[in-house]
């Protein structure tokens, strides 16, 4: 019996799958358990449709994703923090620091997602790394400054 998965199977499917199992297997454990329905057309062309629209809303997020990397990286910001000799600073610089600063801009974007090697230590310029999307960045500019 064919059947459409609605849920991750261990060793059966994924969700979204069509695909081939017992008939005793289906309606005693999948069926009552809701983790599949019966591959029949109406169910396989409303698979279909979600699908399609869930390409479409990953299409359109990428756009907005590219959109926002644009805009990033057209973005300066100005962090100013107390310093010592030669240029270190007391503390740090951290990905919360920047996070916070790009809030002030109105952009709002997760400390977890700008990728910062180590915390910026030295008072000067800085590129820094934000991952907007997978496999889409843009590149922030960061410049401490003595207060």
């Amino acid at each position: 019996m064919k059947v459409i998965f609605l849920a991750d199977v261990k060793g059966k499917g994924k969700k979204g799958e069509v695909k081939e199992v017992a008939e005793g297997y289906a309606r005693n454990f999948l069926f009552p358990k809701n983790l599949a329905v019966e591959a029949n057309k109406a169910n396989v062309s409303q698979l279909e449709q979600q699908k399609d629209s869930e390409k479409k809303k990953q299409q359109r997020e990428l756009e907005e994703a590219k959109q926002l990397a644009k805009k990033i990286d057209e973005v300066s910001i100005v962090i100013k923090t107390k310093a010592g000799e030669g240029g270190r600073l007391y503390g740090a610089v951290t990905t919360k620091h920047i996070a916070d600063e790009l809030k002030k801009q109105n952009l709002k974007i997760d400390k977890r997602k700008i990728n910062l090697a180590d915390a910026i230590r030295t008072l000067g310029t800085t590129k820094v790394e934000v991952k907007v999307y997978p496999k889409v960045t843009g590149t922030l500019t960061v410049q401490v400054i003595e207060e």
